[in-house]
């Protein structure tokens, strides 16, 4: 064994032999010194991996399972991480938030069972894929389709191999030998079974409206795929001739709108104006030569916003006619109309039209409106459909392809992009601009720095365009939602999960409550196939959907398809005709189409409760879950990132939601992202960035886990070469604290006769173990980890380290073997490790497990194998504790005292000291003098006063009526235990210590002296 460096009595022990008056007997090797293989030093990355392959060669995760057998389950679902690249941070934040919380669930005495998963489509790893083929030159549209697919999931597969070894070395405990994936096959088949669900029950419909598109992946995105980014636009001022109108004074104005967005001109089928907005009739006075706005223009502008246009356009004076209100326009021209180039198409009228978005904030007061391109504009097609179809546009027009160019069809601007292949602004802005000069319509233009969206994976701008999609409806009453929508069964669901933070269920609700309807399609190879079929009628639209609630064979229809999927995965409907699955099913399978587009990532992401928690032949260890909301015990959470409200876990609630009526969770978790210690943003460019696997070499991951758990991780985390070394000096506090311990435990004896009343100082810390237990207890089923930490850490070093092990050492160190003190220490000390080391488990994986074995050297099992050891509440003693409280009050009066004396020079060691405790206070001078304060303040002798002490007496403002007079200690200096003693001698046998070290060395010599020699 090795000793351990440590303090007998509270001070540096070398050899008696230093300290006694002439040279005599080397008492060291009587003292009950701690000895411990537990190192100093933690060599965490060193001796992390050989407890992960301790852990791994005794199939820890099944024998958590065994264990736990029986137990309410509490289910982490795991979000799944894409597996296209090494984690990084912000993993390792996620995945060890999620490590607390199932280690400390199991140890509450929940089954608490963790499967991994992984996202495996999808647009990120089929970007890469499309990457490798450029660098190589392969154009991915040559390349056979399942060909390309095959290739998409072997660079899955290889990702999600890393990111597995990754995870285990930060501690994570989980079934990773049998993690989800949403490209296996049973889980594709599942995908697609939920998609059909959808299907038969009427909430999927194909439709045509603006959605954000990349022109640079060819792909609609999602909400969640989006990123906000500063852009520069051209802004145009263009005015539209007022073409009907019951006002004849008004047949030669314009109305003047704003648009940051040119190339959206050709697609404009009407004008949006206020009801509650001011505007008015302006007439141009004066104007530069060659200006485009002109001497005696009208223009119909906002009032609010008058001033700012008529700058925009460089105008030198002008004047307000009078009031004017839009309604008396019925329609404008488009600023193309006429133009010979453009033979008739723009010679439709352009309504006015009222709607609430209109503001007079910025612009002027009117928005331009092209359905085609933006969702309010939509939404204004949609509320006055037959306006529209008067004045000659029936359907929202088609304008831009999918590459971010015009269709042909589109006069004067056919082939002009409006971004290129790599997101780079093309022509079409310049044309439209052009084209407006030449007609006259354009009176100012300028630039705008703004935020506006781009793909987050692309990072380049998106733009609206309006295509056909496949969509799941909000707001339409279905029979299996119990004839309620999809918004309202999920605002339901919502108010019946635990937010955590609470502020999370704001967020996901007003995200719920003004949602549009789920645009689930993508225009891409990589992903689970929209499996359904559509007949159509000769404009193109869907008459009949197969599944469907028309379709009678719906039932039979999704079984063949999941069965296929199942057996060979997605592949299965790209491989031959899909119209196969309908053979016998209906009478002309060729009069149906099939879909190829691929299903949202997210839907993929949000179906994953039905091929996990549902699913126990893959995944047994989940069998049985019956959550209380199906009348069981068990409790099902998510947990992720805050930006998760807008992505999984809104996907998730939307899936589980339209096919079984109810959330797929009950406890959502959030937490924040992870910045530099600056608190930016971190970025390899600015090198600042933490990675985790650096974390680990250099520091260990337990480093990295005392990290996140004393964070508040409802917030922003921020991490850093500094932040870590402030963790680094904790956990040292707190191993040394353990190592102390288990060296101090092996002289424990635990068969020995605990003493029938325990002396008050180890009551006291009994008091402290029991209260802390419901503390800690109620801190992890909160998830209040960073609670624990410090509960913990308050208790190891304020309450052991500083006071209570140090009060103890002498008793422990230097009283014989069979003091009754020393025996009721050590069994509290043991109460105390065993707790401890128990509560620090969750979070300190690695370091609890090597105490856990330097404590049952030889054992099979785990610390993670335990729950939390139960603490009687007999141990409970609020008015001991009150009493301990006021006394070290006084104590810390004392031991600042005695800092001033050595600070002097004047002593050496606290035991060298026997001071004068003035106490003015007769009740609290009662107290003091049932303990003996000498021991408690670690000193020779203490000799306790009445009165206030003289003048000149050590005070401290914080503890009135007390002070302390330094003394020498009188007497001689004890050679084994330190202590000053005029009894020092009192025993000739043992001439040069004290009686009570006499009577130790009497009987460690008669023990040894029975023992052979060896």
């Amino acid at each position: 064994m090795n000793d351990a460096v440590s303090k007998p009595a509270g001070e540096a022990r070398t050899s008696a032999g230093d300290n006694a008056e002439k040279p005599g007997r080397d008492y060291s090797e009587t003292l009950f010194l701690p000895q411990t293989d537990f190192p100093m030093r933690a060599g965490l990355p060193q001796a992390e991996p050989k407890l992960l392959q301790r852990w791994e060669e005794g199939n820890l995760y099944k024998r958590l399972r065994e264990t736990a057998a029986g137990r309410p389950k509490f289910v982490l679902h795991d979000g799944p991480p894409y597996a296209n690249g090494n984690i990084h941070i912000g993993h390792a934040l996620n995945k060890i938030l999620k490590d607390l919380v199932t280690r400390s669930q199991q140890m509450l005495g929940y089954d608490s069972n963790y499967v991994p998963g992984w996202d495996c489509h999808g647009l990120p790893i089929e970007w890469k894929i499309e990457e490798q083929y450029r660098a190589k030159g392969k154009n991915k549209d040559e390349v056979p389709v399942v060909e390309f697919r095959q290739e998409c999931r072997a660079f899955a597969e290889h990702w999600l191999n890393v990111q597995r070894q990754e995870f285990k070395r930060l501690g994570i405990t989980g079934d990773w030998e049998n993690p989800y994936q949403t490209m296996a096959y049973p889980a594709e088949a599942q995908i697609a079974h939920e998609l059909m669900k959808f299907a038969a029950t009427g909430q999927l419909y194909r439709g045509s409206k603006p959605v954000m598109w990349s022109v640079v992946e060819r792909t609609a995105l999602a909400e969640a795929e989006v990123e906000y980014h500063d852009h520069q636009s051209t802004t145009i001022f263009v005015k539209f001739s007022v073409r009907d109108t019951s006002d004849v004074s008004l047949s030669d104005a314009s109305v003047v709108i704003w648009t940051t967005t040119p190339w959206t001109i050709p697609a404009n089928r009407a004008i949006a104006y206020s009801k509650t907005v001011a505007y008015g009739l302006y007439k141009v006075l004066a104007a530069p030569e060659g200006n485009w706005a002109k001497v005696g223009d009208l223009y119909v502008i906002a009032d609010k916003l008058v001033e700012a246009t008529m700058k925009a356009a460089k105008v030198d004076a002008y004047e307000r006619i009078r009031d004017l209100d839009p309604a008396f326009i019925q329609t404008c021209s488009h600023p193309f109309h006429g133009m010979p180039e453009a033979k008739g198409f723009y010679d439709f009228a352009v309504p006015m039209l009222p709607a609430d978005y209109v503001t007079d904030d910025a612009g002027t007061g009117f928005v331009h409106t092209a359905p085609g391109h933006g969702a309010d504009d939509y939404i204004t097609f949609i509320n006055y459909r037959q306006v529209f179809a008067e004045a000659g546009t029936a359907e929202v027009p088609h304008t831009v392809g999918p590459d971010g160019a015009y269709y042909p069809s589109v006069a004067i601007f056919a082939g002009a992009r409006v971004l290129d292949d790599k997101g780079k602004e093309g022509d079409a802005n310049k044309k439209v601009i052009e084209k407006l000069v030449q007609a006259g319509a354009l009176i100012a233009r300028g630039r705008l720095q703004h935020s506006y969206p781009h793909s987050w994976r692309s990072k380049a701008p998106l733009i609206f365009r309006n295509t056909p999609q496949w969509f799941i409806a909000m707001d339409k009453t279905v029979p299996a939602l119990g004839n309620k929508t999809l918004r309202e069964v999920a605002l339901t669901a919502i108010s019946h999960t635990r937010w955590v933070p609470a502020t999370g269920e704001n967020r996901i609700n007003g995200m719920i409550e003004n949602r549009p309807d789920w645009v689930i399609s993508r225009q891409r190879a990589w992903g689970v196939p929209i499996t359904v079929f559509v007949r159509e009628d000769d404009s193109g639209n869907v008459v009949e959907l197969a599944p469907g609630p028309n379709f009678a064979k719906s039932d039979e229809l999704t079984a063949r398809i999941k069965a296929s999927f199942a057996e060979s995965g997605a592949d299965a409907w790209f491989e031959g005709d899909p119209r196969r699955f309908l053979e016998g099913l209906v009478d002309n399978p060729s009069a149906w189409t099939p879909v190829y587009d691929v299903l949202d990532v997210w839907f993929d992401s949000g179906s994953t409760h039905a091929f996990t928690l549902e699913d126990p032949e893959h995944f047994p260890g989940l069998a049985g879950v019956k959550r209380v909301v199906d009348g069981g015990k068990d409790t099902v959470m998510y947990l992720e990132g805050s930006d998760q409200h807008r992505g999984w876990f809104h996907s998730s609630l939307l899936e589980s939601c339209g096919t079984r009526g109810r959330a797929p969770y009950d406890v959502v978790l959030t937490h924040g992202f992870v910045l530099d210690e600056k608190g930016q943003k971190m970025s390899k460019s600015l090198g600042n960035v933490t990675a985790p696997q650096d974390v680990i070499k250099e520091a260990g991951a337990d480093i990295l886990r005392l990290w996140v758990a004393a964070s508040d991780y409802s917030d922003d985390l921020r991490i850093g070469k500094e932040i870590l070394k402030t963790f680094v000096e904790t956990y040292r506090k707190l191993r040394n604290t353990v190592r102390w311990m288990l060296g101090t435990l092996a002289h424990y004896d635990p068969n020995a006769p605990i003493p029938m009343q325990m002396p008050e100082l180890e009551r006291f810390i009994l008091h402290r173990l029991a209260e802390l237990d419901g503390q800690v207890r109620e801190a992890y089923a909160e998830f209040d980890y960073k609670k624990v930490i410090a509960l913990l850490s308050a208790f190891m070093t304020s309450d052991l380290s500083a006071f209570y092990f140090d009060v103890r050492k002498d008793v422990l160190y230097c009283d014989p073997a069979s003091s009754e003190t020393r025996i009721a220490a050590l069994a509290v000390i043991d109460a105390v490790f065993r707790r401890v080391n128990g509560w620090l488990a969750p979070i300190l994986v690695f370091t609890a497990e090597e105490a856990w074995l330097a404590r049952n050297p030889g054992a099979s099992g785990s610390v993670h194998l335990e729950t939390f050891p139960d603490t009687p509440a007999a141990w409970r003693d609020d008015a001991l504790a009150e009493k301990w409280g006021r006394i070290r009050r006084v104590r810390r009066v004392v031991t600042g005292a005695l800092e001033i004396e050595r600070a002097q020079k004047r002593i050496g060691a606290s035991l060298e000291a026997a001071p004068e405790l003035y106490v003015a206070d007769a009740d609290l001078r009662a107290l003091l003098a049932t303990v003996d304060m000498a021991e408690v303040c670690i000193t020779s002798g203490l000799i306790l006063m009445e009165g206030e002490g003289p003048e000149g007496a050590f005070r401290m403002e914080d503890v009135p009526g007390v002070a302390v007079v330094s003394k020498p200690a009188p007497g001689r200096k004890c050679a084994r235990s330190w202590k000053f003693s005029t009894e020092i001698g009192a025993d000739p046998d043992y001439p040069d210590v004290t009686p009570r070290d006499a009577a130790a060395l009497r009987e460690w010599d008669a023990a040894h002296a029975a023992k052979p020699a060896a």
